[in-house]
């Protein structure tokens, strides 16, 4: 084979396992989305369970202006979890955790906070995977593989687009 049916053949290598790599990370970020819209599902039904959102729970600060007019043996500060609210916190509950089949019955305050910290992970991870799509989106652009559908300099503008973090 002559040298430029080499550079070609490596070429198109080069960017088969590119798209391929682009391919997979799409996939994962469609898989973390099924699994970050169970978490939040779980964690609505765990908020109407207390019958609290996210705001209805008054702060620790609110709570100790509250009681400071009652002298008692109370602490001045309360802590109030924003989930629980006034529920019990130990009463149990059902949870499945991921990535098995066991059911077990934990207190409501750890079914939570368990969701509550995944969810967070979660969200990371989904940023994460959205920059390497967009890293690898602008690479495949400029090498000029979706020119016919996506002009490289739209492709770079979008790409180029900051995420405002929360």
């Amino acid at each position: 084979m002559d040298e430029n049916m080499k550079l070609f053949q490596q070429s198109l290598i080069e960017l088969e396992t590119e798209a391929e790599h682009l391919l997979l990370a799409r996939h994962q970020l469609v898989e973390n989305d099924k699994v970050r819209n169970g978490n939040r599902e779980a964690l609505t039904a765990l908020r109407k369970r207390a019958r609290t959102t996210k705001t209805s729970v008054p702060s620790p600060f609110e709570s100790m202006m509250k009681d400071v007019g009652n002298p008692g043996s109370r602490p001045l500060v309360k802590e109030v979890c924003a989930t629980c609210g006034n529920h019990d916190s130990n009463e149990r509950t059902w949870m499945m955790f991921p990535g098995t089949d066991v059911f077990t019955k934990i207190p409501f305050h750890a079914a939570h906070t368990i969701l509550e910290t995944d969810q967070t992970k979660l969200d990371l991870q989904a940023q994460k995977l959205q920059s390497y799509v967009k890293e690898k989106s602008l690479l495949m652009s400029e090498k000029g593989v979706l020119a016919d559908k996506i002009s490289p300099a739209v492709l770079r503008s979008l790409v180029a687009l900051k995420d405002k973090p929360w």
